[in-house]
């Protein structure tokens, strides 16, 4: 069986993606799951995994290599398989139709033995992930750099070396630039010129999204204030019962909470399709994180069947890989709803945008001590504000109102996070 890879698809919106990097070298065997190349796309560095197992017979694009979705990568085949190099792969059983179409042109196949890219792909300067993001910090024109990692890679080093070059002219040359040619980075340049500083693919990707849904998505807002008392002292008491690396978070109550109100109200756990709306059956909740970039969001699957302590684990994996530049696919894939919280930075109230396709997103703020009244008299009192964003396409004033409502019964309720009934 010889088994067509193809450029994935990790994102709704995405078009293209860079391989950065192949893990598995050709003649390697290859295991179903493994890591098999990272893939830069407009969001993170994704580690993509093998969805078949043989031998890795060939790797049909180069790293640092721009590809179209659904364009062949490599070929995978059976162990005993025979297989010739310059033999044409069959498509993949798992291959859908209209990326078929894009297999098997005699570019595609030529390419590992010296031929031509396929159309649509284009070249580019190699280059991690880190080092591009450095370069466009600064100001510097990459493709002016010399590499020295594999293949010729520009790495983190190279970017510090030629920063700490800039300085010295004399030294250029020794990193293979004319010294008339070389940009002075922008964070050693004299005067008080402004700064311009490029978007990164990120940044860029968050403002065309952005834009594209408050122009399309007629946005209306309710903000709600939330009794924490009870689910603050539920929190304290399993935390106690927890090691420090397994504590739940406020935020992992509220991704549960958030799930269960979402199964009443399924036109906030929904998408706007055109002139239909689809109701999602599985509550997927996105949590927006905060990388040096931008923002990531990452997807915690099927909320409602799991325990706070599972959603406090996946949550806290995900992070951390979307963190390091090595989230997967099915890490930021799949949401039908956002909770975005800035209460950690001290945030009183705010409102969010809509991450489309979805049709609400939850702006989650601090928990404040304040004065309350209770029985006549004045105590202290936990609250927490929290501002829901609605597609008014999908749902209205009275319908969010009616989920806010809910929302802070279970957060009240709080036996109702820990025990299913």
């Amino acid at each position: 069986m010889v088994d067509t890879v193809i450029m994935p698809k990790l994102g709704f919106d995405m078009a293209e993606g860079t391989l950065v990097r192949w893990v598995i070298a050709e003649g390697e065997m290859v295991s179903k799951g493994i890591i098999l190349a990272e893939i830069e796309t407009d969001k993170a560095t994704v580690e993509v995994e093998s969805a078949y197992s043989g031998i890795l017979r060939r790797q049909l694009i180069p790293p640092g290599t721009v590809v179209p979705v659904g364009t062949p990568i490599a070929i995978i085949t059976d162990v005993n398989e025979e297989y010739a190099p310059d033999q044409q792969a069959e498509p993949s059983r798992d291959v859908a139709p209209q990326q078929i179409a894009s297999m098997g042109s005699p570019a595609v196949k030529d390419i590992s033995i010296g031929g031509e890219l396929p159309t649509g792909i284009l070249q580019r300067v190699k280059a991690s992930p880190l080092a591009r993001k450095m370069a466009s910090e600064l100001g510097i024109d990459i493709k002016s750099i010399h590499g020295t990692g594999p293949e010729g890679r520009i790495v983190k080093k190279d970017i510090e070396t030629f920063i700490a070059a800039a300085s010295e002219p004399s030294k250029l040359p020794e990193i293979g630039l004319a010294a008339k040619e070389a940009p002075v980075p922008a964070a050693v340049q004299p005067g008080t010129t402004d700064l311009v500083v490029p978007l990164n693919r990120l940044r860029a990707t968050i403002g065309r999204r952005m834009s594209q849904s408050k122009q399309h998505a007629p946005h209306f807002y309710i903000t709600y204030e939330y009794e924490m008392d009870k689910l603050m002292e539920l929190r304290t008491q399993l935390n106690d019962l927890l090691p420090e690396e397994e504590k739940i978070s406020v935020n992992d109550f509220i991704v549960k909470s958030v799930a269960i109100a979402l199964q009443q109200f399924p036109n906030l756990n929904a998408s706007f399709n055109n002139d239909s709306v689809v109701q999602h059956r599985q509550v997927n909740i996105g949590v927006a994180v905060a990388l040096e970039g931008g923002l990531l969001t990452i997807v915690c699957k099927d909320v409602v069947s799991k325990s706070l302590r599972q959603i406090a684990s996946e949550v806290r994996s995900m992070v951390e890989r979307a963190r390091q530049g090595k989230v997967r696919p099915e890490d930021i894939e799949g949401s039908t709803f956002t909770v975005s919280n800035l209460g950690m930075y001290g945030v009183e109230n705010f409102t969010a945008i809509i991450n489309p396709p979805e049709s609400a997103i939850l702006a989650v703020a601090k928990v404040r001590e304040i004065p309350v009244i209770k029985d006549t008299e004045v105590c202290s009192g936990l609250r927490m504000k929290a501002t829901l964003s609605v597609d008014h396409r999908v749902s209205d004033g009275a319908e969010a109102a009616r989920f806010m409502q809910y929302l802070a019964s279970i957060l009240q309720e709080t036996l109702r996070l820990v025990v299913d009934i």
